[in-house]
C-alpha cells in the first residue's frame, strides 16, 4: 500500500472514531434524543445521495431489510447505547459484530469455520464480556446492551446484503437513508415528544453533528473506504481499520475523560486481538461489514 492510501485509511478510521465523539456528544451532553438524531442524520444521508436513488436494485424486499438493519436500526441503537456508556466501551462492544456476522454467515451462506476464527471468535467474545463486567455482574450497562442489539441487526444486515449483487456505495448508501428516515421519524414523534424542540434548543451545534455525521462519516469516509477496497485486497485493508476502535478509545479518553482502568485494557486487547485473527481469514462477508461498522458507528 502507498503512503498516500494508507494516509486515506488512517483519516477514514479517525473520521469514523471520532462519529463516535460527536454522537455522544450530540445524544449526551446536548441533550437530543437519540432517535431523532439519527432520523436527521438519515435525512441528510438520503438528501445528499439521492441522484444515486434509482433505479432501485433487486431483490427490492430484500434491499429494504438491508438497509433498516444496517441503517436505521442499527444506528438509533447506537445512538440510544452512547445516550447511556461511553464512547471507548461502545467501540470494544461493537466489536461483538464481527464473530455475529462470521457465525452467520456459516448459518446463511454455508460459509466454514476453521480453528484460527473460532479462536478469534472466542477472544472477541471473552473481551467484550471483560469489557462489560461490572461489580454485579455482566451486561450491567444499559447503553452497552443497546449496542449489542445494534450488532445483531447490523450483523444480519451484512450478511443478506451478500445475496444481493451490482448495488454501488452510493446507491446502497441512498437507499439506506431513504429506507431509514420515514421510520425513525415515525418512532421519535411516538418515543420522543417534543424532539425537535429539543433539537431547535440545541442550536448550530446540533446541526454540526448532523451534518457532521451524514456528510463526512456517511458519504464521504464510507465513499473512500471503497475506492480503497477496490484497489487493496480486503484482507490488507481490514486488519488496518483496527485503527478505528483504537482511536475511538483514544478520543473518548482525551475528551469525555472515559474511565480506562486495567480491565478496560485487558478487555479491549482480547476483543481486537479476536477480530484480527478473524479479519486477516478470508470472510466473504467481511469487506461490506467493516465499512458499515467501523464507521460507528
Amino acid at each position: 500500500m502507498s503512503l498516500r492510501d494508507f494516509g486515506l485509511l488512517a483519516l477514514v478510521c479517525l473520521v469514523w472514531a471520532s462519529n463516535n465523539i460527536v454522537s455522544k456528544y450530540a445524544v449526551s451532553h446536548l441533550a437530543t434524543p437519540p432517535l431523532f438524531y439519527a432520523a436527521a442524520r438519515f435525512a441528510v444521508v438520503m438528501v445528499a445521495t439521492l441522484p444515486w436513488l434509482l433505479p432501485m436494485p433487486r431483490p427490492r424486499l430484500r434491499l429494504v431489510t438491508v438497509a433498516l438493519l444496517m441503517g436505521g436500526g442499527n444506528f438509533a441503537l447506537v445512538f440510544m447505547g452512547l445516550k447511556y456508556a461511553t464512547p471507548s466501551s461502545v467501540a470494544v462492544v461493537s466489536q461483538l459484530g464481527v464473530p455475529i456476522t462470521t457465525l452467520l454467515s456459516v448459518l446463511m451462506l454455508g460459509e466454514q469455520i476453521h480453528w484460527r476464527r473460532a479462536l478469534g471468535i472466542g477472544l472477541t467474545l471473552a473481551g467484550v464480556l471483560t469489557v462489560m463486567w461490572s461489580s454485579t455482574g455482566i451486561g450491567a450497562s444499559v447503553g452497552l446492551l443497546y449496542v449489542v442489539a445494534a450488532s445483531i441487526a447490523s450483523s444480519f444486515g451484512a450478511v443478506m446484503m451478500k445475496q444481493i449483487e451490482g448495488v454501488k456505495p452510493l446507491q446502497f448508501q441512498a437507499w439506506v437513508g431513504f429506507c431509514s428516515v420515514w421510520p425513525l421519524i415515525a418512532l421519535s414523534a411516538w418515543l420522543e415528544p417534543g424532539q425537535v424542540q429539543m433539537g431547535l434548543a440545541a442550536g448550530w451545534p446540533f446541526a454540526a453533528c448532523v451534518l457532521y455525521s451524514g456528510l463526512v462519516v456517511s458519504v464521504g469516509a464510507h465513499t473512500a473506504y471503497y475506492f480503497l477496497i477496490g484497489r487493496y485486497e480486503a484482507n490488507l485493508i481490514s486488519p488496518l481499520t483496527l485503527m478505528t476502535p483504537l482511536a475511538t478509545i483514544a478520543l473518548g479518553v482525551a475528551i469525555f475523560a472515559d474511565p480506562f482502568g486495567a480491565r478496560m485494557a485487558a478487555g479491549s486487547i482480547l476483543a481486537l486481538s479476536g477480530v484480527l485473527i478473524i479479519a486477516l481469514r478470508r470472510n466473504q462477508v467481511m469487506p461490506l461489514l467493516l465499512a458499515i461498522w467501523n464507521r460507528a458507528q
